[in-house]
């Protein structure tokens, strides 16, 4: 999966650190033993690496039938610096995963992307979404995995969306969940390295041209924040984060539809109320006969 790379990236890149945890609680140094060294590591982690991964996802709806799936990334320099090949090639594997479902990929610098993904309806921004973020091609690579990989952090994701169509406008209703709680504290052996809250920069946004409107109907929902007809989620690493929302859309079928009735309705009127009876009008006329 796309964001368990990102488990996987910054596991390898703090996984020395570890040595340094087991190093120091096993030192005789009463000064690193009374100040609780893992404490410090951890403080001391989150400060170097605060800031290294942005991620946002958008979801911009034009009308039901016109939509994209936008995600800009943006690496830190610090993240680069440690593990820039990694990080390189999890990019590539980004790019590659989007031309397969027909996207574009603008390249701002080695370390920022932006994604554009489009979709014509619901269903397909369903299956695309979840494509993409739920990636099983690697599977035979999956069954020859190291150690590091079966550390991996096991990251859950998925978006439903129910429509309904009412001829001129179409009711949405959208469902994502995002299980991060293997997230909560990145640890190498049972040894804590850093806090992910610190490292990992997550949202996730819906742009609508009527706006939409959030439900809260669970404990662990999350709470946006309201930009126009944008709502925004802070996502939270450790926390399984769920969201509910329902907007209405136009329907371009239905309003076209609409229209070619009331043009054709328009032109009977005007036909047969300011226009002739085209059966008088063109009548055939009696022919004239001379008398004899």
């Amino acid at each position: 999966m796309n964001f368990s790379k990102l488990g996987k990236m910054l596991m390898w890149l703090i996984r020395p650190l570890g040595l340094l945890n087991r190093n120091i609680g096993h030192s005789g140094n009463k000064l690193f033993a009374t100040r609780k060294p893992l404490l410090w590591l951890v403080v001391l982690t989150s400060l170097l690496l605060s800031g290294c991964v942005k991620y946002d996802v958008g979801v911009n709806f034009n009308h039901s039938n016109s939509g994209e799936l936008v995600q800009h990334i943006k690496l830190g320099e610090r993240l680069t610096s440690f593990s820039g090949d990694y990080i390189y090639a999890w990019l590539d594997s980004i790019e590659t995963r989007t031309r397969k479902l027909e996207g574009k990929v603008r390249r701002i610098s080695q370390e920022e992307v932006i994604v554009t993904i489009p979709f014509s309806n619901g269903q397909e921004l369903q299956t695309k979404f979840n494509e993409f973020f739920n990636s099983h091609n690697n599977q035979k690579v999956a069954a020859t995995t190291s150690e590091t990989d079966s550390e991996l952090p096991k990251i859950e994701s998925n978006l439903l969306l129910f429509q309904n169509n009412f001829l001129l406008v179409v009711r949405n209703r959208l469902i994502y969940d995002l299980d991060l709680r293997s997230l909560s504290l990145i640890a190498s052996k049972g040894n804590v390295l850093a806090d992910t809250g610190a490292i990992l920069d997550l949202e996730f946004s819906l742009n609508t041209p009527w706006g939409a409107k959030n439900i809260q109907l669970t404990e662990n929902a999350v709470e946006p924040e309201k930009q126009g007809n944008q709502l925004l989620w802070r996502l939270q690493p450790g926390e399984l984060n769920h969201i509910e929302v329902v907007f209405w859309l136009p329907s371009p079928l239905g309003i076209g539809a609409l229209l070619i009735v009331l043009f054709i309705w328009g032109g009977l009127y005007l036909r047969y109320t300011f226009m002739p009876d085209p059966r008088i009008q063109f009548a055939p006329q009696p022919t004239a006969t001379e008398s004899q």
